[in-house]
């Protein structure tokens, strides 16, 4: 990994248009759709290459929703769900729940395989003869994650046999994705994150370990620990001290922290994790419109260096950027790559 790496989670804002595809769908033909999803995808990943990112995504721009979407994919879910509130401040609880009618299964995969030969078939054209390609990455929620939408029942007594449901279905497709070529894949478990402060995070490891075992050493794989993001609101206790030490015993060769929406409170814990592995800085506040200037990116990074070393580091948004306006989101990755260049000029850094 190059020292001061400049990434990203996974999602960013869809265009205007796709919003009103997304909610005018039936008013569109097969061909109309995969031609509107290419375009969607080009455009998110023309803005990350504007913005000179090292690692790229194709902005998720399949997915409604990071997570919630993959039900579409697994039988066994009854998908008329309406949430228990709808007025008021928004919250997570105006999402809706989901009943498990059946066995969990996913024959035909999760769908991330079918989106990352997209992004490549699109990449081959936007990178053609240039020797400075950013990495491609696919993110993937983890089965505890994946897990919180939907009930328990009589078949899956509680969210921990519910996970264990999902575990096979989301660890066949990250060691699918990787047949596909995909040499960089965040599995992102914010849940764990969430809920550390009050359920066992040992168990949580397990988890984690049991579900990217196959892949270890065969991709870079990384994963993402917020504290929830539904309209810029968080859902979980925001402290970091539950997750450790046992979060350092998670088979992944970059954990990514969120810092910027918090104040850096904690800061010190990247210094730790980066004795066992790499770290990603949140950096980037998606949860603000108050738009980070390259110098102010400069100092947090210079501030994050008095904990950790520049080749262990990368920086990146506290979180996917879905619920950031694209307007602000542009603007952010680039004051972000810009700042990060900043403090890399000054260290002599290429």
């Amino acid at each position: 990994m190059p020292p001061l790496r400049t990434t990203v989670i996974g999602s960013y804002p869809f265009p205007s248009w796709l919003e009103f595809v997304s909610a005018n769908l039936g008013e569109f033909g097969v061909n109309d759709r995969a031609e509107i999803i290419d375009d969607a995808v080009t455009v998110a990943m023309q803005d990350q290459l504007t913005a000179g990112l090292d690692v790229v995504t194709d902005g998720e721009q399949t997915r409604l929703d990071f997570n919630l979407s993959f039900y579409g994919f697994i039988s066994g879910i009854d998908l008329e769900s309406a949430p228990p509130r709808r007025f008021g401040p928004p919250a997570h609880d105006q999402r809706g729940k989901h009943g498990i009618n059946g066995e969990l299964c996913a024959p035909k995969g999760l769908g991330t395989v079918e989106d990352f030969i997209r992004l490549k078939r699109i990449a081959r054209t936007a990178f053609a003869g240039r020797a400075d390609a950013p990495v491609l990455k696919a993110s993937v929620p983890g089965p505890f994650t994946l897990s919180g939408r939907l009930i328990a029942n009589s078949q899956y007594p509680d969210r921990y046999a519910v996970t264990e449901a999902l575990l096979p279905l989301v660890r066949k497709e990250l060691e699918d994705l990787v047949a596909a070529g995909c040499e960089e894949i965040t599995v992102d478990e914010p849940s764990m994150s969430c809920y550390a402060y009050k359920e066992d995070p040992v168990r949580f490891v397990d988890i984690f370990n049991r579900t990217v075992e196959p892949i270890v050493g065969r991709c870079r794989l990384s994963t993402h620990l917020c504290f929830g993001n539904f309209k810029g609101h968080a859902v979980g206790c925001r402290r970091y001290a539950p997750m450790f030490p046992a979060f350092f015993d998670l088979k992944a060769d970059e954990i990514h922290v969120e810092m910027a929406s918090r104040e850096y409170a904690e800061l010190e814990i990247i210094g730790e994790i980066a004795q066992r592995t790499d770290v990603a800085v949140g950096i980037i506040d998606v949860k603000s419109y108050f738009i980070e200037t390259p110098e102010f990116v400069a100092d947090r990074v210079k501030e994050c260096l008095k904990h950790a070393p520049a080749e262990k580091l990368s920086f990146a948004p506290d979180c996917g950027l879905s619920q950031t306006a694209r307007w602000a989101a542009k603007q952010k990755l680039a004051n972000m790559v810009a700042g990060v260049r900043l403090v890399k000029k000054e260290m002599g850094i290429q």
